[in-house]
């Protein structure tokens, strides 16, 4: 018979997944649940804040030219809006909202299958296995969703820079890159995205179950607020911001029309920083930083509301 109070593993499996728990013990999402809430939340989350994501991409693409085509944030919306319309800002969302809805889906999904091996026996997550746990998930979202959709959405949105536009459409440039380039086309700056995506998740997940921990105290089960959670989403954004920007430039230029400039990631850092100096990799900071805070909010925010839906309806005990 195990004694209550061994310690066998880091990761020890839960004996189930149920909707209630024992008093004193936190609750367990199951990955089902987290599949499912963290694919609705992803898909409302990108239609609400793309066109900071178009910006973003678009003055991190700029550099190229010579003299520089946008003289900031504000210049970019304008030109876009003067050549395509409101319309415009919203170049390659198909692309992105095909991929966030997995993107999200496989992220919740494997922390919470993760962290649930994680948690001690009170059903408690500390900071350090909360950043394990991101990391894996950040991972995992990388390899299967995120390095495919972001190669595609940053070649529709250079594309839309070039004098005469090759792709029509999300499909027939999908079509067209594999037509070219193989399956391996949709595959470039993989490891730029591993990187920033493991990152990114191991961040943000570090930084909300640090503040979870903190205002929950010692009640687990403590109820947190929408605006609460969205606040600390807010802040877990920021930190992930700050921390990977320069990853975050270093995949869009592996996924641009020419990547083939570049040997490797490492190349690609190595002649950044070379001919366009530090401040190069942190181009598009401030878009960047408007959008992942409102989308780390916006997602957490949903997530959480639609697994408290989930319990009531979905019993997994």
């Amino acid at each position: 018979m195990q004694h209550k109070g061994t310690f066998i593993s880091p990761f020890p499996r839960p004996r189930c997944l149920a909707a209630a728990a024992p008093a004193g013990k936190a609750k367990l999402t199951h990955p089902g649940k987290a599949i499912l809430a963290g694919g609705l939340a992803g898909g409302i989350e990108i239609c609400i804040t793309f066109p900071t994501e178009y910006v973003k991409t678009q003055l991190q693409l700029d550099e190229k030219a010579n003299p520089p085509k946008y003289r900031g944030i504000g210049d970019c919306v304008k030109q876009t809006v003067q050549s395509h319309g409101v319309r415009g800002l919203y170049r390659g969302l198909s692309s992105l909202l095909y991929g966030s809805i997995p993107k999200s889906a496989v992220r919740f999904g494997m922390f919470e299958f993760l962290s649930n091996r994680a948690k001690d026996e009170s059903g408690r997550l500390d900071s350090t296995r909360g950043l394990l746990c991101g990391l894996g998930a950040g991972v995992m979202e990388a390899v299967l969703v995120v390095c495919p959709m972001e190669t595609v959405k940053v070649k529709f949105i250079h594309d839309q820079t070039s004098a005469n536009p090759k792709y029509k459409g999300f499909f027939h440039g999908v079509r067209e890159i594999i037509r070219a380039q193989g399956l391996r086309g949709t595959y470039q700056g993989l490891t730029a995205t591993v990187l920033k995506q493991g990152s990114n998740q191991a961040i943000r997940f570090y930084v909300m179950t640090s503040l979870k921990n903190w205002y929950k105290g010692d009640n687990p089960d403590k109820a947190i607020n929408p605006l609460v959670t969205g606040a600390f989403g807010a802040i877990a954004g920021a930190a992930s911001v700050f921390g990977n920007t320069p990853l975050d430039v270093i995949k869009t230029r592996m996924q641009g029309l020419e990547a083939h400039k570049y040997k490797s990631t490492l190349d690609c850092a190595v002649k950044i920083l070379r001919y366009e100096g530090l401040a190069a990799f942190y181009k598009g900071t401030v878009p960047r930083l408007g959008r992942v805070c409102l989308d780390v909010a916006i997602v957490f925010i949903i997530y959480e509301e639609v697994v408290k839906v989930l319990n009531a309806v979905w019993k997994t005990d």
